[in-house]
């Protein structure tokens, strides 16, 4: 019998992709305050990439001391330079962060950890490292208000598997990492776990 898998996120898009690529995984909350971890770590001085391990593994030991098998907790944070960027909190917000990423790269920082048994038995870190073309200020205007609330769910304002493909001039790194699932090395993973055939 193969181990139960959980995944620490109440994150449509990331069960979808689980369950796109054929892993059954069930959905939990690990009810982390997310913002005062963030704030704790930044005033730490703690590096992007370092901050999203960190609140990926918080997110997945949470659920795996309650649950058994298999739990997987991710996060994502954009990293334009040292400055981390998080959801924005409105439209406007969306407006700044698109103002602030025009014509520059950014890394997004996508995280992954398994637990089990309450305790970390693999990580992984992508970093996909996008570009945007510069943008006029019409166009993000009607970006935003041709996606709407929709941009209030990702981290840099942006949907790439939408309209959001047109900010960029070039992209490097993963698809799946970009949407928030290093899925590939998840699913090499849990190939090895037996919990996918090989």
């Amino acid at each position: 019998m193969s181990l139960a898998v959980t995944l620490a996120s109440t994150s449509k898009s990331r069960r979808a992709l689980l369950a796109a690529a054929g892993v059954e995984a069930e959905s939990a909350a690990p009810n982390v305050d997310e913002e005062a971890f963030r704030n704790t770590m930044r005033a730490n001085k703690l590096p992007v990439r370092e901050q999203a391990m960190q609140l990926a593994e918080l997110k997945a030991m949470r659920v795996s001391s309650k649950r058994s098998g298999l739990v997987i907790g991710g996060d994502q944070m954009l990293a334009l330079g040292d400055q981390a960027f998080d959801k924005p909190a409105d439209l406007e917000a969306a407006k700044n962060h698109l103002r602030q990423l025009s014509g520059k790269s950014h890394t997004l920082e996508t995280a992954i950890v398994v637990c089990e048994d309450g305790a970390p038995v693999w990580r992984h870190l992508a970093r996909p490292k996008l570009t945007m073309r510069p943008l006029t200020e019409e166009y993000i205007e009607n970006y935003v208000s041709t996606c709407g609330d929709a941009l209030l769910s990702t981290v840099g304002a942006y949907q790439l598997e939408g309209l959001g493909a047109q900010l960029f001039a070039r992209i490097e790194g993963d698809y799946f990492s970009i949407l928030g699932l290093p899925l590939l090395p998840l699913l090499d993973y849990l190939r090895i776990r037996k919990v996918l055939p090989t």
